[in-house]
């Protein structure tokens, strides 16, 4: 199973270390990873594997979401049928 974990916020340095280091501390491969700063707005779009995970879903989304309040940005993970449902036009 796939998931999208999105990062918006304004950069600061260890966002992509400590956003990486989370999934990896739980056996979530990152697939694919897209990051642009603009300006001083920094986000970020991975791909991840979450089949082998530690923690479910739900536990998942909290520690992002507990790690973005920690970095100052937004961090959100969807499964990825839910976001391509989202985002198709």
């Amino acid at each position: 199973m796939r998931a999208v974990v999105t990062v918006i916020g304004v950069d600061k340095t260890g966002i992509i270390a400590k956003t990486s280091g989370l999934l990896a501390n739980n056996d979530i491969n990152i697939l694919d990873i897209t990051q642009t700063i603009l300006q001083d707005l920094f986000t970020m779009v991975m791909l991840v594997d979450i089949d082998k995970s530690k923690i479910g879903f739900g536990e998942l989304s909290k520690k992002l979401e507990e790690l973005g309040v920690e970095l100052g940005v937004e961090i959100r993970v969807q499964h990825e049928d839910i976001f391509k449902s989202m985002h198709r036009i």
